[in-house]
């Protein structure tokens, strides 16, 4: 029976192998210290957190989440470690919440491999909080039990580890922050949070077999959270529910209700729908559909993967058991214990396999009837729907700038889309990564692919904008990417040539640094319609090749300050660049990486997603061989900015 802790109680803990399983309204940082009888952490050494997740016995995650799953051996800790202390922190980063307060109270269980529940503690209560130590697990006469503890820190993770006599508390507090910046810089950003009544339609899935002979189940995915805002990944805009209030659409009613699923033969799931999500047109509809599938495939990979570890420490247990017993270890009797043990732990772990089967199975389904029904926003460009292409007279709600897929199943793949306008730019690393595809990739085929990417993401900008309202400008100081920008030069969409040498940058520079400073002037002052006329009120987009050449420090300088305040007044940068080719300038560019969202010319499994944290492989977008769809795109776009018809 599980034990709902209220603040101070304890409960024994019946074994030594756990799993601490938290949920928060927001992405939260989770980690961990190691404590003497009286509770003192002897140095830093001894803190588990995202920069340092594993210490012999713990381990905790390695990026900031709503949801987490904290692994702990009690057996396998240091002699001289008597209380574990679990804590929680908010993530230091423009936009997200700065206290408890402002978010859903933390929910902490503490649980058995398999995912029975022992002990559960919601905290409650906080306020101006930032830090929180929310339970402990510690040994008294031999026994080990759980304390709730919920105790808040306002002035955050620094004063919470000094009052663990943390030495130099504030350097590890900022060296855990940066951690989770890293992290929370390659983590995709969450689709606005659903309401009730805009929640994903799901299909039933088939029933999985009950389990038998005492066995534990499959453990099922972790609850749902509401998604929130990755503090650096996304818009504010599209941080909180959606706004339907615009100029040209004012609703006067609730959306209307997805279309209906056919019906389903007895014992089957229901069949998958295009639009089977709330929203107030097919293309938001869509859009939730698909962030409902990355979330479904997110978490039926997570419960897999879970059901595995916990098959594999089931039998790790069982042997351990039978080789402490010495007469085990004479004649056959070890050697039919392994077997039975192993042949428990490929049971489990075949039951898994068939349960993450079902689910794949229908959300191939599912992506087979989406696909087809894309809008261009959200569509690849082997999509027919680019056939028929015209240019836009509204900005869409999305735009789609790759595929994401796991191993368990490489073939499945779920469109990436970012919300628009954007609030992030992009970087296009065009180094050599560790990635298989990179390392069977040359140097300058990468730096190629890198700036054909780069091109393929501009031209998709260009097309879902209405004419004249969007505007891309290139600095290439050498000149070196000037097959890669054909289409967009042959084609006119450029309201300039590329900018090539440092006049050239100087001069690209300095015009957006203009713009960027008079609309933040004129927005202040409240005289947002007194603008120069010469200043074009398009969005912007700043492609950059071959990052630093050719950048002196007064260029780098501004390139920071677009960086930085350029995406709120619609001036982003699109960097193509080594990151390795950079370090001359140091930690002084960490911001600016930090700042974009890294994405790579070939495959590449350096995204998170913001549920549980996997490692996505990322599929950068691709045209068909020998399609001309790209220029034909591009063409009626120049169309439509000469002429203004669409």
């Amino acid at each position: 029976m599980t034990a709902e802790l209220v603040r101070g109680q304890n409960h024994t803990l019946p074994q030594t192998r756990l799993e601490i399983r938290i949920s928060a309204g927001a992405p939260v940082v989770a980690g961990a210290t190691l404590g003497d009888e009286h509770g003192r952490v002897a140095g830093v050494e001894w803190v588990a957190h995202p920069g340092s997740p594993q210490l012999h016995g713990l381990e905790v995650s390695r990026q900031a989440a709503a949801d987490h799953r904290l692994a702990v051996d009690l057996d396998a800790l240091p002699d001289g470690v008597h209380r574990v202390t679990v804590l929680l922190a908010l993530p230091l980063a423009a936009g997200g919440p700065t206290r408890f307060g402002a978010v859903a109270s933390p929910f902490v269980a503490v649980t058995a491999l398999d995912g029975a529940e022992i002990a559960t503690f919601t905290l409650t209560g906080l306020d101006s909080e930032s830090a929180v130590a929310a339970l402990e697990l510690y040994r008294r006469q031999g026994a080990w039990k759980v304390r709730a503890v919920g105790q808040g820190y306002a002035g955050g993770l620094a004063a919470m580890l000094a009052d663990q006599g943390v030495d130099r508390a504030a350097e590890l507090a900022g060296t855990i922050q940066e951690a989770v910046a890293r992290g929370l810089a390659r983590s995709v950003a969450p689709p606005p949070p659903r309401t009730p009544e805009g929640d994903r339609v799901r299909h039933a899935p088939a029933p999985a077999p009950a389990p038998g002979n005492g066995q534990p189940p499959v453990p099922p995915p972790a609850p749902a959270t509401p998604p929130q805002p990755e503090p650096l990944a996304e818009p504010a805009a599209p941080g909180g529910p959606i706004n339907y209030a615009h100029p040209r659409r004012q609703p006067t009613a609730p959306p209307p209700p997805p279309p209906a699923a056919p019906p389903a033969r007895p014992g089957q799931p229901a069949q998958p729908v295009a639009g089977d999500a709330t929203g107030w047109s097919m293309d938001e509809r869509l859009y939730n559909q698909v962030w409902g599938m990355f979330e479904d495939l997110a978490r039926a990979v997570a419960a897999y993967r879970s059901a595995v570890d916990f098959a594999e420490s089931r039998m790790d247990q069982e042997l351990e058991r039978t080789l402490s017993d010495p007469r085990s270890r004479i004649g056959g009797a070890g050697d039919r214990a392994r077997e039975e043990a192993r042949a428990k732990r490929d049971e489990l772990t075949d039951r898994a396999r068939e349960s993450l089967d079902r689910d794949l199975a229908q959300l191939a389904a599912e992506s087979a009837v989406v696909e087809p029904a894309l809008p261009a926003p959200y569509a690849g460009w082997d999509n027919p729907v680019w056939h028929g292409y015209r240019v836009p007279m509204e900005i869409p709600m999305a735009l789609r700038i790759g595929d994401l897929h796991l191993p368990e199943r490489a073939d499945l793949r779920i469109p990436l889309l970012v919300r628009l306008p954007l609030e992030r730019g992009m970087w296009i690393d065009s180094g050599r990564t560790a990635s298989e595809a990179a390392a069977l990739t040359g140097t300058d085929q990468l730096r190629r692919l890198a700036m054909e990417t780069a091109v393929l993401h501009a031209a998709r900008l260009l097309a879902v904008y209405p004419p004249n309202e969007f505007t891309v400008h290139v600095i290439d100081p050498a000149g070196s990417a000037a097959g890669a920008l054909a289409p967009l030069v042959r084609s006119g969409v450029l309201p300039a040539p590329p900018a090539a040498g440092a006049q050239g940058v100087s001069s690209v520079l300095a015009h957006l640094t203009r713009r960027v400073d008079l609309v933040q002037m004129a927005i202040r002052a409240g005289a947002a319609d007194s603008l120069p006329p010469d200043l074009d009120p398009a969005e912007q987009l700043l492609i950059v090749n071959d990052f630093p050449h050719g950048f002196d420090d007064r260029a780098v300088t501004q390139l920071r300050y677009l960086a930085d305040e350029g995406p709120s007044v619609g001036v982003h940068l699109m960097m193509v660049a080594d990151r390795e080719e950079a370090s001359e300038y140091g930690p002084v560019l960490d911001p600016l990486w930090r700042s974009l969202l890294r994405v790579t010319p070939v495959a590449d499994d350096h995204l998170a997603d913001p549920w549980v944290g996997h490692a996505w492989t990322y599929e950068p977008p691709r045209t068909p061989p020998g399609s001309a769809v790209l220029d034909q795109v591009l063409e009626r776009v120049a169309h439509a900015r000469r002429t203004g018809h669409r």
